[in-house]
């Protein structure tokens, strides 16, 4: 996989699989409503080449009003439903307003499907903040800057992300920002599985 940096972006080119479709098609509708979003967690592996299986791809949206919600529910909806809450304000006040996330699938499938959620902590603030913008066969995606995501598989600390850590800092160990990352591998204190595995 040959990646280039230009101008702050990642730009790339790779055969999309069919969750890389899910997730564009998802994410073209969010960028028409003017949404702003991150994609985190395994995803981010997966996109830049990590041969793993993935049943949901995580996604943190802006915090968004009723209104505007309720017309994001709308146009999702003619291409995809909510597979765990079927009414739109119920999947608003007492899901993502309690912290916890909606699912989106295809219509009539289970999986993949898009867990949605609103930042909940600081870190989600910042990551939605700070958001690294991909090219990927012309088409654009944002996700969680690779100084934290890196960290955060640690600091989750299962084999699969672990090895999802490992993977993203082969690719990028030239480009990070040390300094960024170690801030967070200190607030994560992930220090000793750092060691271990990335160096």
């Amino acid at each position: 996989m040959e990646l280039e940096f230009v101008d702050g972006r990642i730009v790339f080119k790779k055969v999309f699989s069919d969750l890389d479709k899910f997730v564009v098609e998802f994410t073209s509708i969010l960028d028409k409503q003017g949404v702003r979003y991150v994609l985190v967690s395994g995803y981010v592996s997966i996109l830049f080449g990590r041969s793993r299986g993935s049943e949901d791809v995580d996604i943190i949206l802006e915090n968004l009003d009723a209104e505007r919600f309720e017309k994001l529910w709308g146009v999702i909806s003619k291409r995809f439903e909510c597979v765990n809450v079927t009414d739109k304000d119920d999947a608003y006040h007492n899901y993502l307003l309690t912290s916890h996330s909606v699912r989106f699938s295809e219509k009539g499938m289970f999986i993949p499907n898009m867990e949605v959620k609103f930042p909940k902590t600081e870190l989600d603030e910042w990551t939605l903040a700070k958001r690294k913008e991909v090219k990927v066969n012309n088409k654009t995606l944002y996700i969680s800057p690779l100084e934290l995501q890196i960290p955060y598989k640690l600091f989750l600390g299962s084999e699969k992300d672990i090895e999802d850590a490992k993977h993203l800092y082969r690719l990028f160990k030239d480009k990070l920002d040390r300094i960024l990352m170690k801030d967070f591998i200190t607030k994560l204190n992930v220090e000793s599985p750092f060691k271990r595995y990335m160096e």
